[in-house]
């Protein structure tokens, strides 16, 4: 009985590591989902705002110019989505506006159109994830 109960704390302890890596993929494609849809959301008056949206992949460095700038990501489930670099310094200004311009929201609605479709996509990679590693000897 002893034996049995530790082979499953060693399989329990071994998913999380698993459905980590397996679910990297698709935080990634999510990402570049949200980042897509910010990209046709977003004005183009040169093109530069559009082209300087970026994701992150996980364990990566963020962009310098980001918040917080220069950063690894924490670790294999984090993905970020990031607007402007070092020559298009205002991104937040097209998106909130000021006294003299209008708002032009671009990424706050883009991330909320895309949300729940990246959201449903890890879902499910999660599911596979545990699925097929409970399956595999521990």
């Amino acid at each position: 009985m002893a034996k049995q109960t530790e082979r499953l704390r060693r399989r329990l302890a071994a998913i999380p590591r698993e459905v980590k890596r397996a679910v990297a993929p698709a935080l990634v494609q999510g990402g570049d989902e949200i980042a897509d849809t910010q990209r046709r959301l977003s004005p183009v008056d040169t093109g530069d705002l559009r082209a300087s949206i970026a994701v992150t992949p996980p364990g990566q460095m963020t962009p310098p110019y980001s918040q917080p700038g220069g950063a690894r990501l924490a670790g294999e489930t984090e993905v970020l989505v990031t607007a402007g670099n070092s020559a298009v310094r205002y991104p937040h200004l097209v998106e909130f506006g000021t006294i003299d311009t209008v708002a032009q929201p671009f990424f706050w609605p883009g991330f909320r159109l895309a949300r729940k479709r990246a959201q449903a996509r890890v879902k499910r990679a999660i599911g596979k994830a545990v699925r097929d590693g409970w399956g595999r000897g521990a």
